[in-house]
């Protein structure tokens, strides 16, 4: 005899991952490898790029910089297409730009021994391309992801950028060692990118049925409430002012390491090792704190920590170049920085959707990755500008450039560490819906603000609506 279905289980829903979420999630590995190696191409090897193109190693350090305000140019179009299309759509606007720019710049170094302006125009097209990609971790871990890898999932599809970047560091200063070879190393880039996006066209848009109780109900709030509402929580801020300042510090110091430290007699092989060891290091470090932060949740005691090593290795920065122990104390410090950077990354983007859920992660991640790019272009050009001159003891030196980055860094840290305190409230508000806990809006008399456990997992309910997300975010 068969036994009646209840009205609960005949409206259960089914949360299941699939092995298929890894295809994607390896496309946007791949993806974005491939936009950071192009975007360090020249700068990598800025002094024989500046003598191939006939050109000054400031206008070299332009086609990092216009790559990083494309970037700004274009994220309100990535936020909308992440927003209402999901990540599918941003992925194949990635591969489409990835095509044009990389063979327009391949033009560019081929054509008449070198036409700057056409390069420079495809590595922009380049720099459209990145934050399709770049913003799109977030928004795909919570599409495809349980609560269970989401910060591994955005932990590896972000890290990968910096991976091109290390990439690019080692490989384009073996492929260019003269300036004859540009157009066959960009040439090699151009095939290589173009391979790695043909993919991209052919990923599914989304899972048959949730991962998640949060992925089943995201987006909830229309796009520009909730735009309006993230950037009234103070929370916000705290992440975004540091996460602008040190994505946008490590953006300038891999552009201009290889400035950095020839001054000092380093060749640009040595450079290219110390920003591999940036990467790499950083990279295995992220690897290993990313399953345990999905494991135990915990995001703001990281942050805490993470921190002030950040700022601390900017200080140290200053005399690493410098020191006459030679290049290795500039590993040392580039070890340091990469694994506490690296590290950080993740937690922060996905402590930021946890405290800002119902409102989709992908309008806050980007807005903070913009942040990053905008500061990075701007510290690129600041920096650039106070490099000693020749009259200088040690002609093109740039200590008063890190002296400059390490008092802005440690000038932000304040912002993250303060998170929680002085009697705000912050909540792991996806978490808890995950949990089979609802947030609802029980705001009292005095303004009190609490959670209650109003529906289970299994009943399919997240007791939290768009209406409820605005008092709760205040």
């Amino acid at each position: 005899m068969s036994t009646p279905t209840t009205d609960v289980e005949a409206v259960a829903p089914v949360y299941k991952v699939y092995k298929r979420r890894f295809w994607g999630l390896a496309q946007l590995v791949l993806l974005n490898i491939v936009v950071s190696w192009d975007w360090l191409t020249f700068s990598s090897i800025s002094t024989t790029a500046a003598e191939y193109f006939d050109v000054s190693e400031s206008a070299i350090n332009w086609m990092s910089t216009a790559f990083l305000f494309a970037f700004c140019a274009v994220s309100p179009l990535v936020i909308w297409i992440l927003n209402k299309g999901g990540p599918k759509q941003a992925i194949v606007m990635t591969a489409a730009l990835l095509l044009v720019g990389n063979w327009l710049r391949y033009a560019g170094t081929k054509a008449n021994g070198g036409i700057f302006g056409l390069a420079m125009f495809g590595q922009i097209l380049i720099g459209f391309a990145q934050p399709f990609c770049l913003c799109a971790p977030t928004r795909y871990s919570e599409l495809w992801f349980s609560d269970r890898g989401r910060t591994s999932a955005t932990a590896v599809a972000s890290l990968a950028n910096p991976l091109g970047a290390a990439i690019g560091q080692l490989v384009d200063s073996v492929w260019a060692t003269k300036p004859s070879d540009i157009p066959n190393m960009v040439l090699y880039i151009s095939i290589i990118s173009s391979v790695a996006a043909i993919p991209s066209f052919f990923l599914p848009a989304k899972p048959p049925t949730p991962a998640s109780a949060s992925s089943s109900n995201t987006p909830q709030t229309p796009l520009l409430t909730a735009t309006k509402q993230l950037i009234r929580t103070w929370e916000f801020w705290q992440i975004l002012l540091p996460f602008s300042i040190y994505v946008g510090f490590f953006n300038s110091i891999s552009s201009l390491l290889n400035q950095i430290l020839s001054p000092y007699g380093f060749s640009e092989t040595e450079a290219g090792i110390a920003g591999a060891i940036l990467i790499v290091v950083g990279l295995i470090t992220a690897a290993i704190f990313s399953p345990l932060t999905d494991r135990y949740k915990h995001y703001l005691g990281s942050i805490r920590v993470l921190v002030p090593i950040v700022a601390a290795t900017y200080i140290g920065l200053i005399f690493a170049p410098g020191s006459s122990a030679g290049i290795a104390p500039s590993y040392v410090v580039m070890a340091l920085l990469g694994a506490s950077s690296f590290t950080l990354l993740p937690i922060v983007l996905e402590f930021l959707a946890e405290i800002t859920y119902p409102l989709s992660p992908e309008i806050g991640s980007t807005i903070c990755w913009t942040g990053g790019q905008l500061l990075g272009a701007c510290f690129i050009l600041i920096q650039d500008a106070l490099k000693m001159g020749v009259g200088a003891r040690v002609p093109g030196d740039m200590r008063n450039a890190l002296v400059f980055a390490a008092v802005v860094a440690v000038v932000a840290a304040p912002f993250p560490l303060t998170i929680g305190l002085f009697g705000r409230v912050v909540e792991k508000r996806r978490w808890i819906v995950d949990s089979g806990i609802g947030l609802r809006d029980a705001v009292g008399d005095e303004g009190s603000k609490k959670v209650d456990k109003v529906d289970s997992v299994d009943s399919g309910g997240s007791g939290v609506s768009a209406k409820d997300s605005t008092a709760l975010l205040r």
